[in-house]
């Protein structure tokens, strides 16, 4: 609950997990975050981008940051982390589970195994349910609840062209996925609430044709991409006091394309 707006929004001295924090929009979330004063940890496979993450924040901010291997596709290897982090940390305040994968493609143009659809849904909804399955028992056993911040997509709230049917539809079960978590989780004062992107800046975007990118933006109302700092913004608010009262929310951040579509 809110005390003073003078600190609503300060995250100093709390715990936060950002999986797959080292790079995209989860490296703008962990920014953030640590801007605002947590202690953040960076939970991914790709150790060398992570540790130069958590050294550059070390120079910069007052935290306490560091890293974990985790593979979010293999439940043992998030039940290790968590344990690791725990045994570290003691306890967690935030969990951002931002880590993920895209797919693109028709559905009937995939092979008969549906490799795509569930290499997509293992990591994009199972792998976040692996984290939150142990981070959420945690947070409920400690008493002091916590903060749990999906990342989705816009994607699982309207039809893409060209159709990206398995990872649309692993981010609209994320969204509902969200709710049904968040009511689950009320009693135990654990905040579960999702972040939606659309067009957003990353090391990838970043290479594309400037033409291209024109008329990508021509169709989003604001008229540019988002930033991933902006969505660690968002991000601020929903692992802060100042949130304290929002839970089951899907916040779409995506310019207003899903508007028009």
């Amino acid at each position: 609950m809110i005390k003073s707006m003078e600190n609503a929004f300060s995250l100093k001295g709390k715990n936060a997990i950002v999986t797959g924090g080292a790079k995209g929009i989860g490296l703008g979330i962990a920014t953030a975050l640590a801007q605002q004063g947590a202690n953040v940890a960076i939970f991914a496979r790709d150790e060398k981008t992570a540790n130069d993450v958590i050294k550059d924040f070390s120079a910069k901010y007052e935290g306490r940051f560091s890293f974990y291997k985790a593979d979010i596709s293999d439940m043992k290897s998030c039940r290790d982390a968590v344990s690791r982090y725990i045994a570290d940390n003691k306890t967690i305040d935030v969990l951002v589970n931002n880590a993920g994968i895209g797919t693109a493609g028709k559905f009937l143009d995939m092979d008969e195994e549906l490799t795509p659809w569930f290499e997509c849904f293992n990591v994009d909804l199972h792998g976040a349910a692996r984290m939150i399955y142990n981070v959420a028992r945690h947070m409920r056993d400690s008493g002091k609840g916590g903060h749990i911040i999906n990342i989705t997509s816009n994607a699982g709230e309207i039809i893409n062209k060209p159709f990206l049917t398995a990872y649309a539809s692993s981010k609209a079960a994320f969204n509902h996925f969200t709710k049904c978590l968040a009511a689950e989780f009320a009693p135990y004062g654990i905040r579960v609430n999702a972040i939606a992107p659309g067009f957003t800046f990353s090391s990838f975007s970043k290479n594309v044709d400037p033409e291209a990118y024109k008329a990508l933006c021509a169709d989003i109302p604001i008229g540019r991409f988002a930033d991933p700092i902006e969505l660690g913004a968002l991000a601020v608010y929903l692992a802060s006091d100042a949130s304290d009262i929002v839970t089951g929310a899907v916040f779409t951040a995506d310019g207003g394309y899903a508007l028009q579509h």
